[in-house]
């Protein structure tokens, strides 16, 4: 099985020239936590996750402790926002690098990047670098167990 036949088709992407505020309002209005970042011929130059958007509200001092267990109440912080300043700029800024997969790639394989890289949504290419799709951790996984044969037992 290929990830073409698991994959999600209808896909939001943006340019990377729309602010950061305009991309959070994208995850926030669709419910997503991956945004593919696309040229204008539509090839995939990059991604933004809900976690790159939620870093600007994470205070800097979360990065450095290795538990926050015994933080039981982030107090002030809790109601701080970025500066907007930083919401106007380009997403570009904000931009990861796309660990992606070619349309024709094997479920397990792209699964195993997905663990790999620990990535919960993996953009899928074309041979042009054309983005043509999204599967999600789920969507793999279901494809993989869809081969296990079940009993007639009713259940599945």
């Amino acid at each position: 099985m290929i990830i073409r036949d698991c994959m999600k088709r209808d896909v939001i992407s943006i340019p990377p020239t729309i602010t950061i505020r305009d991309a959070a309002r994208v995850v926030v209005e669709r419910h997503i936590g991956l945004l593919p970042i696309v040229d204008d011929q539509g090839r995939l130059i990059g991604v933004v996750r809900l976690n790159d958007l939620l870093t600007l509200e994470l205070p800097d001092f979360v990065n450095f402790i290795t538990d926050v267990d015994f933080v039981h109440d982030f107090g002030a912080v809790e109601t701080t926002r970025p500066e907007p300043y930083l919401l106007e700029q380009q997403v570009s800024t904000l931009m990861q690098p796309a660990i992606e997969v070619e349309e024709d790639c094997g479920v397990v394989r792209a699964y195993a990047l997905m663990l790999q890289h620990k990535l919960p949504d993996l953009p899928v290419v074309a041979k042009d670098g054309r983005l043509v799709g999204l599967a999600s951790h789920v969507d793999i996984g279901a494809a993989i167990l869809s081969n296990w044969q079940y009993p007639n037992s009713g259940q599945p």
